[in-house]
């Protein structure tokens, strides 16, 4: 089996790839008996790239204690600096050679932060290239590793930086390890950077002509126009299709307006009952003071014209793949079923019994599931219990807000398996739902930080204005900041 793919395919959480053997097709691969070869690349130094914010708050409170306030920040901004500043200098190469000994590409060919055209067009070579010819930053204002998706896809595409490879990109590396062994199940999970751009910039700047088949760096756009997204998915499955594996899996895309990386406020600051907010601005700005002649914003007609622009990504998507013969994974249902705060708490629930079996054998989940059998877990931003360790809310999207935690990559997995198994793939093992669970550490060790979470989300997104310490900009903002292919946000 191989992947290919962006963010979701590697694993990516908490701002940053750190854990490849908890992406959801790693845990896809647990299930086959016989076992399978499924090697991913290593992340785990400095607790991953380009940022992990789960490690960086757990490192605060072993620093400070349970709590952060005034008389501390000076002790906390000094503290998040040098750990910033090690992780930088570690992934700039600066620490020891990033280079690793091996021939044959790994079978997870997921980069983060790739969009359709990526996959056919960045290598190794060209991100090398891309990382010396454009200027390293390093000040107190920016202490995240420069070029971190260049570095990421140099180490996963070449990791050896052997010259035969550096051309390759991930579909020639998916074609190279067919050729060497056989290939059954190629899983292809791309295309959410395609329109994510809008979420992290806040933005909607349509794609034009020369985006088209452009690599990363060089393009303009937070959206594609569905036009020149059905010219590039079309490419890249007239490329998948000439590899010549027996099966390939591609996802629907959720609804980017469902992961908490932006959050919906109403103009009274009600909950509201409907299905949109009226604006949607940063997680970590609350409603009381939130201001839409301050703060960056998507209004209400911007959150439903970028549903329908996915709900065509789909409809394009479903198309191709039945022209091509590919197998279609319905990811953006599911995600859309636990979406609790938009669609309301008495929705479908996409928890198979056995997880939820799982998570009542866990003595710390087992409280997570209520007296009617169903999990207190969904889409929100992951919220604490008052004076308790124990998630109130929460538990599908990591600390980024953007991404899946390990709980949300399970989920994912397991309805990859179901699919999978429809079309034809034997595995021999269950779903191992204890793994997931135990692994993730989000939930059932939760740091007691987040016990005050609009303390902590503001003393990490405090402004350079209202910063009393020089630990670098907005250090949420720097985590969505990482996928966009424009220079800053606003």
């Amino acid at each position: 089996m191989v992947a290919i793919g962006d963010s979701m395919a590697q694993g990516f959480k908490n701002g940053g790839v750190y854990r490849t053997d908890l992406s959801f097709p790693a845990l896809v691969a647990r299930s086959f008996d016989p076992p399978i070869t499924f090697d991913t690349p290593s992340f785990t130094a400095q607790t991953g790239i380009p940022i992990n914010i789960e490690m960086l708050v757990r490192g605060l409170q072993d620093e400070l204690g349970d709590q952060i306030s005034w008389n501390n920040y000076l002790r906390a901004g000094t503290h998040i600096y040098s750990t910033l500043r090690r992780i930088k200098n570690y992934w700039e190469g600066q620490m020891k050679p990033l280079r690793v000994n091996r021939e044959l590409p790994y079978n997870n060919q997921g980069v983060w932060g790739f969009s359709n055209s990526d996959a056919w067009l960045i290598n190794e070579k060209y991100s090398r290239n891309f990382i010396e010819n454009n200027q390293k930053r390093y000040s107190v204002f920016n202490v995240l590793p420069d070029h971190a998706m260049y570095t990421t896809a140099r180490l996963v595409l070449n990791p050896a930086f052997n010259t035969d490879l550096e051309n390759n990109t991930m579909i020639d590396n998916a074609r190279l390890l067919h050729e060497n062994g056989g290939v059954e199940n190629l899983i292809c999970c791309i295309g959410h950077n395609n329109i994510v751009g809008a979420a992290t910039n806040l933005k909607l700047i349509y794609s034009d002509e020369n985006d088209l088949n452009t690599p990363h760096g060089e393009r303009k756009c937070t959206v594609y126009r569905p036009e020149h997204f059905e010219k590039e998915t079309r490419i890249l499955y007239q490329k998948l299709s000439t590899i010549g594996v027996e099966r390939i899996f591609v996802p629907t895309i959720p609804y980017i307006t469902i992961p908490p990386a932006i959050r919906g406020v109403n103009e009274d600051r009600s909950a509201g009952n409907g299905k949109y907010f009226d604006y949607y601005t940063r997680f970590w700005i609350w409603d009381e003071d939130f201001n839409p002649e301050r703060h960056p914003h998507l209004t209400r007609q911007d959150a439903i014209t970028l549903d329908q622009h996915v709900d065509e990504y789909n409809a394009i998507i479903q198309n191709l793949a039945d022209e091509f013969g590919f197998h279609v994974v319905p990811v953006g249902r599911h995600v859309q079923a636990a979406a609790r705060r938009r669609f309301g708490a008495e929705n479908i629930r996409p928890f198979p019994p056995e997880f939820v079996e799982a998570l009542k054998k866990n003595k710390d989940t087992s409280y997570l599931v209520d007296e009617k059998g169903h999990p207190r877990l969904s889409t929100d931003y992951i919220r604490l219990a008052e004076n308790s360790t124990n998630v109130e809310r929460g538990g599908i999207f990591s600390l980024d807000g953007l991404h899946p935690s390990t709980i949300g990559y399970g989920l994912i997995a397991n309805l990859y398996k179901e699919h999978m198994q429809k079309a034809g793939v034997n595995f021999g093992k269950p779903f191992d739902w204890d793994f997931v669970i135990k692994n993730e550490t989000l939930v059932t060790n939760p740091p007691i930080l987040l016990n005050d979470l609009r303390k902590l989300l503001r003393f990490l997104a405090l402004g350079r204005r209202e910063r009393v310490t020089k630990i670098g900009q907005n250090i949420l903002q720097d985590a969505l900041e990482v996928f966009s292919a424009r220079p800053k946000l606003d």
